[in-house]
């Protein structure tokens, strides 16, 4: 249709809209079929000629750019019902980042049910979300319908065929079932990408890492990205291998290290080694010691000083400098055995306290066990109880309710929220919203009800994802009436 069709059209609306009647200003083709035998007639078969003009004739082209999408895959687990849709919505709504959303997903999938995409869906760089969200992400990514329909098993031949998200979960299901073959996979098809993706699939070694990876990723230290290198130098220091010298520096870097940490001894009968960290005398020292524990390895460090992982951990003197024992934790976490990272978990745990959050650290390598171990600790001392969202890789409705009454946990919660303190109130919610992960449905409606009768406001947005597990009971045919929560 063209300006001038356009603007005889705009005429015929105007004249319309003022009352008038039109027929004899109509273009003279449209007379023909507008014709009638009464004057109402003709104004009705013009208005609907016009009407299918504008409907159809100027209806906008799709632009060039505009690509069809496939359709949205079905994920393996059903829908969550939608009378419990609202009780995720505030739960989504409350979460302050992506990484408290992605839990809120994390816990519906627990009780076998995936989210609605127009409530929540996962970035395309999301790495985080529950496995069974893996066809929506490469999805985002660009992913065919014709590769997202296939199962095959991941091989040589089939690697193509997986998206990013869906051959990562594989490869990290091969690396627990069969890590050779997985390790070879990541070697042969590896070397041709790009280095994020190669780092990537370097780092889900970590996965079942074991002896037999060790020449793999020794053979890495001549990859040509510096972050390959120092991952595969990471993964190697975990199983006892000296620290990759590729990049050079390395054993000047621990010797510095090492001046920054005292050695000593204690007991008068059975004398001890003991290591304690040096204050820094200036900011510059500070700065400097904390880049040596981020990049030096645990492993060289301790070889520095003569003794096993277990023991220079069991000797060392926590807090003499709150910020050495962090450093110290995050050193192990990543390059320490797994050997020195269940020791000083099970040492931080039973210290308790502050000792015990720093545990947190060491969640991403601990087994479930440990993890509730750490948990249950730092539930019984209610210290700094909003850090349980640190947990990384925990359980979602483990915690029953007597690992919440046993302790101090719900004292300190009924004064925080019956109190007139500000700040403490909001550390309560913050609390409320990680235990809303961990706890069972169970402990969740319990918990409600202790808080509420405490004086925290029944409709308060932090009892949100406590709602909803409570509402997620383990049997879908059982499952608490919201009604009953609200």
């Amino acid at each position: 249709m063209n300006e001038l069709d356009q603007a005889g059209l705009a005429r015929l609306r105007d004249g319309w809209i003022s009352g008038g009647a039109m027929f004899e200003f109509a273009p003279v083709e449209w007379k023909e079929v507008a014709t009638a035998s009464s004057p109402d007639e003709q104004e009705r078969r013009l208005l609907a000629i016009a009407a299918q003009a504008l409907d159809v004739a100027l209806r906008p082209a799709a632009p060039k750019t505009l690509k069809r999408r496939p359709p949205l895959p079905v994920l393996a687990l059903p829908m969550l019902p939608e009378r419990l849709r609202p009780l995720l919505r505030a739960a989504l709504k409350y979460a302050a980042d992506a990484r408290l959303k992605t839990r809120v997903a994390a816990l519906v999938a627990s009780r076998g049910f995936v989210l609605h995409p127009m409530d929540w869906m996962p970035s395309v760089s999301d790495q985080e979300s529950p496995d069974i969200y893996a066809p929506w992400v490469d999805w985002q990514a660009g992913a065919d319908s014709q590769k997202q329909s296939r199962r095959e098993d991941l091989t040589a031949e089939t690697w193509d065929d997986f998206y990013p998200a869906a051959r990562r979960s594989a490869l990290i299901d091969l690396r627990r079932s069969a890590p050779a073959l997985a390790r070879t996979l990541i070697e042969t098809k590896g070397a041709s990408e790009p280095a994020e993706v190669r780092l990537a699939l370097v780092e889900l070694m970590r996965f079942g890492l074991g002896a037999d990876d060790v020449p793999f990723l020794k053979s890495l230290s001549a990859d040509r990205s510096g972050k390959v290198r120092e991952m595969a130098g990471r993964l190697l220091a975990r199983l006892g291998e000296r620290g990759n010298q590729a990049d050079g520096g390395s054993e000047d870097s621990t010797a510095e290290l090492a001046a920054f940490i005292e050695e000593g001894k204690s007991g008068f009968i059975r004398r001890r080694a003991t290591y304690a960290p040096i204050k820094p005398k200036s900011q510059a020292q500070q700065a400097r010691r904390a880049d040596l524990f981020a990049s030096c390895y645990f492993g060289d460090l301790v070889v520095r000083f003569g003794r096993t992982e277990p023991d220079f951990i069991g000797a060392w003197q926590f807090g003499v400098d709150d910020g050495a024992d962090l450093f110290l934790v995050r050193m192990v976490a990543v390059s320490g055995s797994d050997e020195a990272v269940a020791s000083l978990a099970d040492l931080l745990a039973a210290a308790g306290g502050r000792l015990a959050i720093l545990g947190l650290q060491l969640t991403a390598r601990l087994d479930s066990g440990r993890k509730r171990v750490l948990v249950r600790q730092i539930l019984n001392d209610a210290q700094n109880l909003a850090a349980l969202i640190l947990v990384e890789g925990a359980e979602a409705g483990w915690l029953e309710w007597s690992d919440l009454a046993k302790g101090k946990t719900l004292p300190a919660l009924r004064s925080a929220v019956s109190g007139d303190n500000d700040v403490t109130r909001r550390n309560a919610e913050q609390y409320l919203e990680a235990v809303g992960f961990l706890a069972s449905p169970v402990s969740a409606e319990k918990l409600i009800g202790e808080v509420v009768a405490a004086g925290l406001p029944p409709a308060s947005p932090s009892l949100s994802l406590l709602r909803l597990n409570a509402a997620l009971a383990g049997n879908p045919n059982q499952m608490i009436n919201p009604e009953k929560i609200a």
